[in-house]
């Protein structure tokens, strides 16, 4: 049985994506900073008869959590299939680029960034060992620059610089881990879910959590002739990669 670890899935498109694996055929490993909310999140799954799924207690801003989470995996499984990289936080409501403070860029690009570097790290050991890798870090279409860069894009009303920026650089994160496994059977790509509803939007949204878990999932089960170092957001460029 192939195994999976999902970050920040207690609720939202992590409980969805790792819903969606587990009726795939995955273990799924559900990766929660609070094991009471996941071990929550994992009965309600076991209710409805998916059984294939495991609270796994990390929280990605913690180097010690992650290491602990690291060894406790290392010693139930022998190796890792898949990676998503869900954990991610939005930051204050108001964000501007000359407003906005310091602790608060940093308080976001410790889960969006430095928690996504610090989970691969730990776990691509793991990730080795397996057949078929696959990473998806789950970005936003709000960090294409090429975007944003039309400064009257009507997809871009409202501008959240913390968050935005973050994931930006969370995309070129992607970039360089995909190119440093290069010649390697990885394939890692950064994948937008869509304006999803769930408590990060204030339940509004044009896609439901189980279409987001689609379009993530999707990018965990290509094949060996699939794309990697790619960004893709489908509910706004059906095909194709998006602009970075």
């Amino acid at each position: 049985m192939k195994t999976a670890l999902v970050t920040g899935a207690n609720k939202g498109i992590g409980f969805a994506v790792v819903k969606l694996l587990a009726e795939k055929g995955f273990y799924v490993y559900l990766g929660c900073r609070d094991a009471q909310r996941g071990a929550e999140a994992v009965s309600e799954l076991n209710r409805n008869g998916l059984k294939n799924v495991e609270v796994l207690e990390l929280d990605v801003t913690d180097q010690q959590s992650v290491d602990n989470a690291s060894n406790i995996l290392s010693s139930k499984i022998k190796e890792l299939d898949v990676l998503i990289n869900n954990a991610g936080i939005s930051g204050a409501y108001d964000q501007t680029a000359l407003g906005s403070q310091i602790a608060e860029f940093e308080r976001v690009y410790a889960t969006n960034v430095f928690g996504v570097v610090r989970v691969t790290a730990a776990f691509v050991g793991l990730l080795k060992k397996a057949s078929q890798p696959r990473i998806v870090n789950v970005s936003t279409a709000m960090a294409s620059l090429g975007m944003a860069g039309d400064l009257e894009n009507l997809h871009y009303p409202k501008r959240y610089v913390i968050y935005q920026s973050s994931k930006a650089a969370l995309n070129m994160y992607t970039v360089n881990l995909a190119h440093e496994l290069l010649g390697t059977s990885f394939k890692i790509n950064a994948v937008c879910p869509g304006y999803t509803q769930t408590d990060f939007t204030g339940g509004q949204g044009t896609s439901t959590t189980a279409q987001a878990a689609q379009r993530i999932v999707k990018y965990a089960l290509i094949g060996p002739d699939g794309p990697t170092g790619k960004y893709f957001s489908e509910e706004y460029q059906a095909e194709g990669a998006y602009p970075w």
